[in-house]
């Protein structure tokens, strides 16, 4: 236990400050200000090792947060990183974009607010990569074994490492032109400046994880050549395919899926040429009117991301209503809870709008001018329109953030002759193993969109169920089996 009185005498929840948003707004830097040790180190002693650590179950890595929490304040920050490396791969990634289920079930969150459990975990970890902590980690021994990973975000970058330090030789295959998949070119650089990817990128390299960058496997490499050359595959190529809106007037110049728009900003943010003849991205929202439709953390995102290039408007579309300020009563503790979150893009500009569905876009020329909508009610579980209530707004730019409905099946996946669950993910068994025998699934490709956590603990998982195909049994920790359905 950090201090035996350590929530009753720091009893307030403390997190780093945000920079001013008129400054923030200026630049493509990550939002918060440097977090003081002293405050730090308060705030991990009111972590008090309860005797049933519920946070170790809400986040699905098992991270053993008590034990770094107490190494934090005993100042023992060395033991304290072995600690969170012990059951994550990457703290760096997690402690940027994880919502924090276990924060939410904390047990000092029954009746108080919980306690910093992130904020504790990315400063442990940007403290050991400063001072040099972090050091790739070679295997003892090489198995001859080749593993395939195709797809380089978190949860094929942790199947990778896991695998790398198993002894095996692992390749991992990208077809985008740099390694870290939606960590790269979906999540902008205000939320986790892309040097963090890189440096963990460089610790995986030198422990011999090989890397190709551009290559898209199933054209670039065929799906026999993949299966001749290595003894295991690892899908970890995420859930692409965005939900789409397909009502009148969707055909009209101007409307783009979220992940259209989110990676030419981040090519910008970090110095790449991609500008057309106007100097600025092929799809931005400079001067422009711009509707979000889809009120979670990628519309979020595409806020942060448009008032950052100049829009003259953004609203926010929401098709459910607003949620409480304290938790609903049908999430009680220690589930995630469902309350209203303002995330550092709403604090700095634009409108979100709740209970509205949108019917039509508008346009003129062939380009979009706006769009109709109208307002929701819930009515036994469906959505029913308020009479009366519909209204135009005019929009520039729309994109389209209303999440995603699977992995891309062409070019790989039916080349391979995967077969699919009825939510359209790849099927697997609780061994992570697809119907095709020696190719596993792990992340979102299998489990559907999710969080950042699940698919590092997935890739882990994966790994260790890789490892004993390939060897009979295996050494690498596994933190669960896949819970989602239906599987094969």
């Amino acid at each position: 236990m950090a201090d035996p009185q350590g929530f009753l005498k720091n009893t307030s929840r403390e997190l780093p400050v945000r920079r001013p948003v008129p400054l923030r707004l200026l630049d493509w830097n990550e939002v918060y200000k440097p977090f003081d040790g002293g405050t730090l180190r308060k705030q991990a002693s009111r972590c008090m090792d309860c005797g049933i650590p519920f946070c170790h179950n809400g986040c699905p890595l098992g991270n053993l947060i008590p034990e770094w929490n107490d190494l934090v304040y005993k100042d023992r920050w060395r033991d304290g990183i072995e600690r969170l490396h012990a059951t994550n791969n990457f703290p760096e990634f997690t402690g940027r974009l994880c919502p924090a289920p276990c924060e939410a079930s904390c047990v000092l969150g029954i009746n108080q607010d919980p306690v910093t459990i992130k904020q504790v975990e990315v400063e442990l970890i940007d403290k050991a990569f400063d001072e040099g902590w972090v050091s790739p980690e070679h295997p003892t021994t090489l198995t001859g074994k080749k593993v395939a990973v195709i797809g380089s975000g978190p949860a094929g970058l942790a199947a990778a490492q896991q695998l790398t330090r198993g002894g095996h030789t692992v390749t991992v295959f990208e077809r985008a032109d740099r390694i870290g998949g939606l960590l790269r070119y979906g999540i902008p650089e205000f939320k986790m400046e892309k040097r963090h990817i890189d440096r963990r990128l460089a610790q995986m390299n030198a422990e011999g994880t090989i890397f190709k960058a551009g290559v898209n496997v199933g054209v670039d490499v065929t799906v026999e050549q993949l299966r001749e050359d290595f003894d295991a595959v690892v899908l970890a190529n995420g859930s692409t395919v965005g939900r789409d809106l397909p009502i009148p007037g969707r055909e009209l110049d101007g409307i783009h899926q979220a992940m259209e728009f989110l990676p030419w900003a981040n090519r910008a943010a970090v110095g790449d040429d991609v500008t057309d003849g106007d100097g600025l991205p092929p799809i931005h929202a400079k001067d422009k009117k711009v509707v979000i439709i889809g009120g979670g953390d990628t519309g979020a995102d595409c806020l942060g991301t448009s008032l950052r290039q100049g829009a003259e408007s953004v609203h926010q579309f929401e098709i459910m209503p607003v949620p409480p300020r304290e938790r609903a009563e049908s999430t009680p503790w220690p589930t995630y809870p469902l309350m209203y979150r303002i995330s550092s893009a709403h604090e700095e500009g634009g409108e979100r709008v709740f209970s509205v569905s949108t019917e039509q876009f508008v346009g003129e020329d062939g380009k979009v001018t706006g769009l109709k909508a109208y307002e929701v009610t819930m009515e036994a579980g469906k959505f029913e329109k308020v009479e009366g209530s519909d209204f135009t707004l005019e929009a520039d730019l729309v994109l389209l953030a209303m999440g995603f409905v699977g992995p891309q099946r062409d070019d790989l996946l039916d080349k391979l002759g995967v077969e699919y669950s009825d939510r359209g993910n790849v099927a697997r068994g609780d061994d992570f193993q697809s119907t095709v025998p020696g190719v596993f699934v792990a992340g979102d490709a299998g489990r559907g969109q999710s969080l950042i956590v699940w698919a590092i603990a997935e890739g882990r998982s994966a790994a260790a169920a890789v490892d004993r195909f390939l060897m009979g049994e295996s050494a690498l920790p596994a933190p669960i089996v896949p819970t989602t359905a239906p599987q094969r």
